[in-house]
């Protein structure tokens, strides 16, 4: 089997640049407007089901709005944030962005990374202490944890949510646990009742990494409010989108107040040095390109939750094809990505790199998503650092080493398809059906990729 994964950055990249019985099956349709469904395959010479480009994100939405703004702060001169700490571009922003997610406080920050190293730098973890977080996820959710030297572990997934299962969490806490990250993959949410339970029960926060989550809901909750904080990215891929940026959302007064003097490399909003900290501000070019996107953000991620509800309706109907589990109580998902599962079953077993290959050859610029962290040369080198090793005791670390065994996440990493949800979900009901065709004509053409 070819278990090539993708980095999140190459996934980016490709995105961007583009029963299981031998009998001849009867053709499936998932009731969408179906056209040529059984003819021959693209990839087999056949005429692909669509010809049309895709829109590209972020230039789509580039207006007159957002280069006024832009030129605006140009001329101003006033392009750090503390040139205009209270009606500047980032600190309006942030009053917005607050008040569109419900939470009574925002800090802005350089990245979605930076983000969660504050929060993680403001619940004062250090080295010796342990937080535990999921390993699908972009390597930014590990290395806030390791730049404070914490040390991660890691529960392994639900197959069916791809998100960290709450009984595995439950599992790996110890008196050295500090804090709970739960990741919301693919921008949808966790089972937050259930990891809320399991917080609560042993008095630990919770940072929730939402950074792919802009705007989605749980029980009528923006993700990021139900934690103690909750941190959100607007690099160039993301639904808000500013080349890089990111922010912190809470509720707490002197919790948010800590994340601001952090951020603010130990300086107070009464301009005192208080504490240790790093430069990681927004600044407002990244401020102003964000405003330009507010007044239609909401618009567009009622859209993606549409069109998402509509392509889930169809695909499910395809024999071995499995859209992305939404637990009871979610009510929208930010929709970074659009996620099924394949079963090669249904497929004659065919690898799934088959599989993509025959989608993308129809018009789908579907792929494969990033492979677990745990995988990657971090999880040996730090056990070579003096820090790691002075820090944390054998058992600790035998600990780390066991949580890298994650035979859930290995299972979803082979099997899960994705389709770049932040243009593609913009789409109208037409482009949603060429997506629904192209399955239906790979499934009732299968035979003839073995």
């Amino acid at each position: 089997m070819n278990k090539k994964q993708y980095s999140r950055r190459k996934f980016i990249s490709v995105l961007s640049a583009s029963s299981a019985a031998l009998s001849i099956p009867a053709v499936v349709s998932a009731g969408g407007s179906v056209k040529n469904s059984a003819s021959k395959l693209a990839i087999r010479g056949g005429a692909p089901v669509r010809t049309q480009p895709w829109p590209q994100w972020p230039a789509m939405i580039v207006d007159d709005n957002m280069v006024a703004n832009i030129t605006a702060t140009t001329k101003s001169g006033a392009w750090s944030r503390i040139s205009n700490p209270v009606n500047g571009t980032v600190a309006t922003f942030e009053k917005k962005y607050a008040a569109l997610t419900g939470a009574k406080y925002c800090v802005g920050t350089g990245s979605g990374t930076q983000a969660l190293g504050v929060c993680v730098d403001a619940l004062n973890i250090q080295p010796g202490d342990e937080v535990i977080t999921s390993s699908y996820t972009d390597f930014g959710t590990i290395s806030a944890i390791l730049a404070s030297r914490a040390l991660p572990i890691f529960a392994d997934l639900d197959y069916r949510s791809y998100q960290i299962d709450a009984a595995a969490i439950a599992q790996k806490i110890t008196p050295n646990t500090k804090a709970i990250m739960p990741v919301h993959i693919m921008g949808s949410a966790c089972n937050m009742d259930a990891i809320m339970a399991v917080a609560n029960k042993h008095n630990i926060p919770v940072i929730e990494d939402a950074c792919q989550a802009n705007f989605a809901k749980y029980k009528g909750r923006q993700l990021g409010t139900i934690g103690q904080l909750g941190c959100f990215s607007f690099q160039g891929s993301k639904q808000i989108a500013a080349g890089e940026g990111g922010a912190v959302i809470g509720n707490d007064d002197a919790l948010m107040d800590k994340v601001y003097t952090i951020q603010n490399h130990g300086t107070n909003k009464k301009g005192q040095n208080t504490t240790i900290g790093q430069k990681l501000r927004m600044n407002e070019f990244e401020g102003s390109i964000l405003l330009s996107q507010l007044d239609k953000a909401v618009e567009r991620f009622e859209k993606r939750n549409e069109n998402a509800n509509y392509l889930s309706s169809k695909i499910k109907k395809i024999p071995g094809l499995t859209p992305q589990l939404q637990y009871e109580g979610t009510n929208s998902s930010g929709y970074y990505l659009y996620a099924f599962t394949y079963d090669k079953k249904f497929y004659n077993n065919l690898d799934r790199q088959v599989f993509l290959k025959a989608l993308n050859a129809e018009g789908i610029p579907a792929a494969g998503y990033i492979k677990g962290m745990q995988h990657d040369l971090w999880a040996t080198n730090i056990l070579e650092l003096s820090s790691y090793k002075k820090s944390y005791s054998k058992q600790q670390l035998q600990l780390f080493k066991d949580s890298l065994v994650l035979p859930s996440c290995d299972r979803v990493t082979e099997s899960v398809v994705v389709i770049s949800a932040c243009a593609i979900l913009l789409g109208t009901k037409a482009d949603m059906d060429d997506i629904i065709n192209a399955l239906e004509k790979v499934y009732n053409n299968r035979n003839s990729l073995s």
